[in-house]
């Protein structure tokens, strides 16, 4: 980890070895620690500590790219050097635009001490917590715990100066019961571990692994769900295509579901339930996320659903020129509004339905409806007069969260998952398309 003062200096180096028209320096530092363990034993632990800079040079509308992870003086000019030759070969880019002056940031509390001084120590004992509870329930338990802090620094050549720190645990386990025949999950991640605890998020997957036993099959179709944050938030999950999806290029030309017919973007359309919000805000004390793109590009908070309305898309500065509107920043975090009922009041609100755990193995049908599918995995269970009834077999959906999200029954608390914060989400005529016989 580089201080601010560390790593300008660094940057500051670099922009006096360019003869460059234009010279931009991203240099990024990261610590991370992690454990591992499967059948109730640590099988890996390790630690990795990087920083790696990127330099990019351009002559008019031509640039390179050189990239270097070591800070001598000597390494730095070469390292522009190359960056400066290869951009003289390059062909000219259509889309350029010159580089941003200084730009003001907020300030996202994304850094915790007490993440950061994590150890080895406190590790293993995540791990052997998790591993004890599953030995005396007689389970089996996959985990994997990994933490860190990292650092994001850049300069150029016009005046732009930014640095963000960040600290982040990831925390994941798998139970399963000694036939296997029974699966649960549990996951969460932090950016400060004061509320972090192994033992109770391997307890959560420990009773839906011992309940998901002896599942029933049933009729696939169109049922009440409810999902859980893990089923609709993962690195391709429901609501994060959703949300990534908002690109006003695409949709400006006709490449999104958020195209008008004839041209055009839908924003300012009601295209959801109204009880839908998710907005950007780096700021967000339970899940704050980057002020700055990798540009240099200031990240504020954002609506891009409000209500069921659509009020804004992402505008790179590029596409934002041409349209004439103001460029977006935007770092992959975001909100969902939520409200006030827990996962287990959901339950008691439904007749009959299904509880789903998680979503995995999802996959493009439609990329312009966003329709996709996947199947349910590690505890799926039938409910009926407001209580869980037993569990069933994994089954295979077929939807798009734009669907989704105009069926909605009920909205729950919303919780931290990846990065973001999502509710737990009561929908109803999910598709499930046919049977699975995985755990």
């Amino acid at each position: 980890m580089l201080s601010k003062d560390e790593a300008q200096t660094i940057l500051k180096k670099v922009m006096s070895f360019t003869t460059a028209d234009e010279c931009e320096a991203n240099l990024n530092g990261t610590t991370r620690g992690n454990v591992r363990y499967a059948r109730n034993t640590v099988s890996t632990a390790g630690n990795t500590d990087n920083v790696s800079l990127a330099v990019q040079c351009w002559f008019g509308k031509r640039s390179g790219v050189a990239t270097c992870n070591q800070f001598d003086d000597a390494t730095l000019r070469r390292c522009v050097q190359r960056a400066e030759e290869i951009a003289r070969l390059a062909p000219e880019d259509p889309e350029y635009m010159p580089r941003l002056g200084p730009q003001q940031y907020l300030t996202a509390p994304s850094f915790a001490q007490s993440t950061a001084g994590i150890t080895p120590d406190f590790r293993a004992k995540a791990a052997g917590d998790s591993i004890a509870l599953c030995q005396e329930k007689k389970l089996t338990a996959a985990g994997y715990l990994e933490d860190g802090s990292s650092f994001a620094a850049i300069r150029n050549s016009k005046g732009l100066e930014a640095y963000q720190q960040f600290t982040n645990l990831d925390f994941s386990v798998t139970v399963r019961t000694p036939d296997g025949t029974g699966s649960g999950y549990a996951v969460a991640d932090y950016t400060d571990i004061g509320k972090f605890d192994a033992q109770a998020l391997t307890q959560r997957a420990a009773t839906k692994a011992a309940a998901s036993v002896a599942a029933k099959a049933i009729e696939p179709g169109k049922y009440t769900v409810i999902l859980e944050p893990a089923a609709l938030v993962s690195d391709e999950g429901l609501i994060n295509r959703l949300v990534w999806a908002f690109d006003a290029r695409e949709a400006d030309e006709g490449r999104s579901f958020l195209s008008k017919k004839g041209g055009g973007t839908r924003t300012g359309e009601k295209m959801f339930d109204p009880r839908v919000s998710i907005y950007i805000d780096p700021t967000n004390p339970q899940a704050p996320g980057g002020t700055f793109d990798n540009e240099g590009l200031p990240v504020k908070k954002l609506p891009i659903i409000e209500k069921g309305v659509v009020k804004n898309l992402y505008y790179s500065r590029y596409w934002a020129q041409k349209s004439k509107a103001q460029p977006t920043g935007f770092t992959g975090n975001f909100v969902m509004e939520g409200g006030t009922q827990s996962i287990e009041e959901l339950i008691k609100s439904t007749q009959k339905g299904i509880l789903v755990t998680r979503l995995w193995y999802i996959r493009d049908v439609d990329p312009q409806s966003l329709l996709v599918t996947g199947l349910t995995r590690d505890g799926t269970f039938y409910i009926e007069n407001g209580k869980i009834k037993h569990p069933i077999k994994n089954m295979r959906f077929n939807e798009s969260p734009v669907i989704m999200l105009n069926n909605v029954e009920a909205v729950g608390r919303a919780q931290r998952l990846g990065g973001n914060l999502v509710p737990p989400l009561k929908i109803r005529d999910f598709t499930f398309t046919s049977l699975s016989d995985a755990i």
